[in-house]
């Protein structure tokens, strides 16, 4: 999965990354139903649509699950790590459909060949990476990283399916 998110997609200027194609937060939560303390990503600092997204969530220390989750060590739970990739996963959906999307919503379907490799604890900034697999209508695959300074922490591959929000 590696080799399929060398997008060179970002230049460094000034010390600082240089970001093409963002997404704030405002907008965000503009496209998406989650709100506190379950919207999993801050910012997408990168997407091209139909093809991938990058997104991005800082990981603090007034997270409200590092309170019951291992609170002598404090680690982000996988499984949120996973829903940060499907939350980008799904923000890319939007942003494909466009206006087309007005009324739908994301679901997701499934995962497969989910795999962590480093703790995600306080202070680190996790990078969602997801590329478009494959779409069939309306129900998207993608290959999913979570990288934190530039290490590879989880991957998975991820099902989502776009539906009236009614339905």
């Amino acid at each position: 999965i590696e080799n399929l998110f060398k997008t060179g997609s970002y230049t460094k200027t000034n010390g600082r990354k240089k970001m093409n194609n963002t997404i704030d937060i405002e907008k965000i939560i503009s496209m998406m139903p989650h709100r506190y303390p379950f919207l999993l990503i801050d910012r997408l600092i990168d997407i091209k649509n139909d093809e991938y997204a990058v997104g991005l969530k800082n990981v603090t220390i007034n997270e409200p699950f590092f309170l019951g989750h291992f609170p002598s060590k404090k680690v982000m739970p996988g499984v949120l790590i996973v829903e940060s990739m499907a939350q980008t996963s799904g923000a890319l959906v939007v942003s494909s459909f466009g206006k087309e999307a007005i009324g739908k919503l994301v679901y997701f379907m499934s995962i497969d060949k989910a795999r962590f490799r480093q703790l995600v604890i306080p202070g680190d900034q996790l990078l969602i990476e997801v590329r478009k697999k494959q779409a069939r209508k309306l129900v998207w695959k993608f290959d999913c990283l979570a990288k934190v300074e530039n290490k590879i922490v989880a991957e998975a591959t991820i099902t989502a399916m776009i539906a009236d929000s009614n339905e």
